[in-house]
């Protein structure tokens, strides 16, 4: 069953149990999914609608940042249920390890020796880690290891 075919399974479960707060956000998904086909005329397989997810978690967690530095707690919470739904339907993230051996595999695969070498590196990382790492922290790890 695809993604989108879960989540729609998984939205009539939501309705069927009155769990409005979960519907919410499973309602919320689809729309950025369908917002995402709409704008582009495509449709999306199970890549393109985990980078939507990825998009969405990683709102969610500047969001929590901001609120609680805000001292806005009930917000926060609300995008910590959020976030937390999402997970659900993200791939399980990767390890330190397992995100180390990936990247030094792309830099050897790639040939790449220096700082100037680093999109070629994230290219082809992208779709391996997509959903399943933050690419930002990944992208300071491969400027650690090419500008050593």
């Amino acid at each position: 069953m695809s993604l989108k075919e879960t989540l729609q399974q998984d939205m009539k479960a939501a309705m069927r149990a009155a769990d409005k707060r979960r519907l919410s956000v499973i309602r919320l998904i689809n729309a950025a999914i369908k917002q995402r086909e709409v704008d582009e005329r495509i449709e999306l397989d199970d890549t393109q609608v985990t980078t939507v997810l990825d998009k969405m978690a990683k709102q969610r967690r500047e969001s929590i940042d901001q609120y609680e530095k805000a001292g806005r707690k009930d917000l926060a919470d609300q995008e910590y249920f959020e976030l937390e739904v999402l997970k659900d339907y993200l791939p399980e993230p990767l390890s330190d390890s397992e995100i180390d051996s990936l990247i030094a595999d792309a830099i050897a695969a790639t040939g790449a020796t220096s700082i100037k070498d680093m999109g070629k590196v994230m290219g082809q990382l992208k779709e391996k880690l997509a959903g399943r790492a933050d690419m930002g922290a990944v992208s300071g790890r491969i400027k650690s290891r090419l500008s050593a």
